[in-house]
């Protein structure tokens, strides 16, 4: 259940209407910003907390996967090229100021964020709590309220991984169906999507869903590499394995998802909800997923006395939140 909060600012979350199926201070700093490498002071002396790699090559990586020149990332930093090049090879040491500063051009996630500064020898700045953490009160109680305002159409929130953290009462009747163990938690969206004991014999085009996935993870593996997402996509998502379509999708902006319910089909888009200006990296993750009626007779569907309002699980308001 989720506990009552104070009120959290709308404009904190932020909307970016991609339809699927399924900073750090800026400022002038160019050469100020920049120190030399100076030897350790004569006679020994406390080490540091922590160590500095050689340069800052997570950044150069970072850079090549964004196709970036060190130019281009210069000018968008606003600094100059050689202080970049001065960084990725070690020549100089930057502030963790300049460090977050690349990584925010660079739209490097804040658990990453932490990486980038433990190479540059600097203590990690972004934490991680659950978020039924006490701290996230407010943040989880901004999560809650957009779920609700998106019924009756369904709604829910999810992690970096795609476990569902929360959803509305409007998702509740699609898993009368599903398996149970695929209802134990952690509940992961993308298989329970394409699992046949899941929502797969719902969707009628389960082939563009399926590329519609493997299109947001391979660009979410591109910025964020992970071990267990990596895992997911190679058992569910790769081409050549079984049961999945070579299809690839160019943009997923107008790609429904259509559903075959009580005997009649309902298409649906998707619109995806962050938050703009996270400070924990539990907040930095969760995206919120909302599905719309694509046309009048889907959007019809969801208002009859016989369609998905009127199921059990709509009868009662409850958020539900999946540990």
């Amino acid at each position: 259940m989720i506990s009552q909060a104070s009120a959290i600012s709308p404009s904190s979350i932020r909307q970016t209407s991609t339809t699927a199926i399924s900073g750090p201070a800026s400022g002038s700093c160019r050469r100020e910003c920049i120190t030399t490498r100076s030897p350790p002071p004569a006679g020994g002396g406390p080490r540091p907390a922590y160590r500095r790699d050689a340069g800052v090559p997570r950044v150069r990586e970072r850079r090549h996967r964004r196709r970036l020149s060190q130019l281009d990332l210069a000018i968008a930093a606003d600094v100059s090229a050689r202080h970049v090049s001065l960084v990725e090879t070690g020549k100089s040491n930057p502030s963790a100021d300049m460090v977050l500063r690349l990584a925010d051009q660079l739209d490097v996630p804040l658990r990453d964020r932490n990486q980038l500064l433990l190479a540059a020898g600097f203590a990690p700045r972004y934490t991680e709590r659950p978020l039924d953490d006490a701290a996230l009160s407010a943040a989880r109680d901004a999560v809650d309220r957009v779920l609700r305002a998106r019924e009756p159409y369904p709604a829910l929130a999810f992690d970096r991984r795609w476990n569902i953290l929360m959803t509305n009462r409007a998702v509740e009747p699609f898993f009368a169906d599903v398996d149970p163990d695929l209802l134990q938690p952690p509940v992961n969206l993308v298989r329970l999507g394409l699992d046949p004991s899941g929502f797969a014999p719902l969707v009628v085009n389960l082939a563009d869903v399926r590329a519609v996935f493997r299109s947001r993870i391979t660009r979410q593996l591109a910025m964020a590499p992970d071990a267990e997402l990596t895992a997911l996509y190679e058992e569910l998502l790769e081409p050549h394995s079984e049961n999945a379509s070579g299809r690839s999708v160019q943009s997923d902006v107008v790609i429904p998802m259509i559903l075959r319910l009580h005997g009649r089909q309902v298409r649906l888009f998707s619109t995806i909800t962050t938050f703009g200006t996270p400070i924990y990296i539990t907040l930095d993750e969760v995206a919120i997923e909302s599905y719309y009626p694509a046309d009048a007779e889907s959007a019809a569907y969801f208002e009859e006395p016989d369609g998905i309002a009127s199921s059990p699980g709509m009868r009662q308001h409850r958020t539900t939140a999946h540990p």
